[in-house]
């Protein structure tokens, strides 16, 4: 039963996502920052779309986060993801970005990985 409503669940999310995706686009001028949460991490890439390229990439699973990150809460470590993100973003001369949220809504680790590129020098 609990399976049925997961996948009904990740279904719906997936919908949601496709509607985003048809306004979002990322150019080599704008890249795209899509953001992926499982149950124990979060994932961010800023994309250029016209490529197909992955320009810069975080996670809770970056090596040089790792350590620091450790102990935290999920909604701590997500923004620490975005801000450590925000200086890669900044570092290869990446100013501004469109935000995919990838179906998820816009609140708790989402939100706070938004909070910390944007507290990083990113623009949404």
């Amino acid at each position: 039963m609990e399976l049925k409503v997961a996948q009904k669940r990740r279904e719906a999310r997936l919908k949601r996502a496709k509607k985003i995706r048809k306004k979002v686009f990322g150019t080599p001028e704008r890249p795209r920052l899509r953001v992926f949460r499982s149950d124990k991490h979060i994932y961010a890439q800023v994309i250029d779309d016209t490529t197909g390229h992955t320009l810069a990439a975080a996670s809770t699973l970056t090596p040089a986060l790792r350590d620091e990150i450790k102990g935290k809460k999920k909604i701590e470590k997500a923004f620490a993801v975005g801000e450590f993100l925000g200086k890669l973003c900044l570092e290869k001369g990446i100013k501004k970005v469109v935000f995919d949220r990838g179906g998820f809504k816009y609140h708790g680790r989402i939100k706070a990985l938004a909070d910390g590129a944007r507290k990083s020098g990113l623009e949404f």
